[in-house]
């Protein structure tokens, strides 16, 4: 994987609070993009208990996901980071894109509640570490005061 330690300094040289969130999220993702071996990278944003799908990169993606379905949907309602190394053994897993094969989503809590998640699929099992779980997370901590 690109040095994570870059991405992290590019995404925080990137965030400014005083443009709309649409566009920050727009290019986190496009950084983001930046990560080996994946082949989608976006956000789902949280209205009325409902995942919408936010700026990406990638192939058309779901656009609506209930709370407690799918990966994103478990993570929401759990307000935990998920790694998945094989979808096809996540129970309930919504295949948006039959390319992937692995997964992890990563919850933006700010104040207690969950306000978007990180999703990020790979076309290969098993894609992702811890190391990918602290770099989500830390670019989810980066995103909260956004929102």
């Amino acid at each position: 994987m690109k040095n994570n330690k870059l991405l992290v300094a590019q995404i925080k040289n990137i965030i400014d609070p005083n443009i709309p969130l649409v566009s920050n999220l727009s290019n986190v993702s496009s950084i983001l993009n930046q990560m080996e071996n994946i082949n989608w990278v976006g956000f789902y944003l949280i209205q009325n208990d409902t995942l919408y799908l936010g700026p990406f990169q990638g192939d058309v993606a779901c656009t609506i996901i209930p709370k407690g379905k799918g990966v994103c949907g478990t993570s929401f309602e759990k307000k935990e980071t998920i790694i998945v190394p094989n979808v096809n053994e996540f129970k309930g897993h919504i295949a948006c894109s039959s390319l992937s094969k692995s997964e992890i989503v990563v919850p933006i809590i700010k104040n207690g509640e969950v306000k978007a998640l990180i999703d990020v699929d790979a076309p290969i099992f098993d894609r992702f570490s811890i190391e990918d779980k602290l770099l989500l997370e830390e670019v989810a901590s980066l995103l909260a005061p956004l929102f």
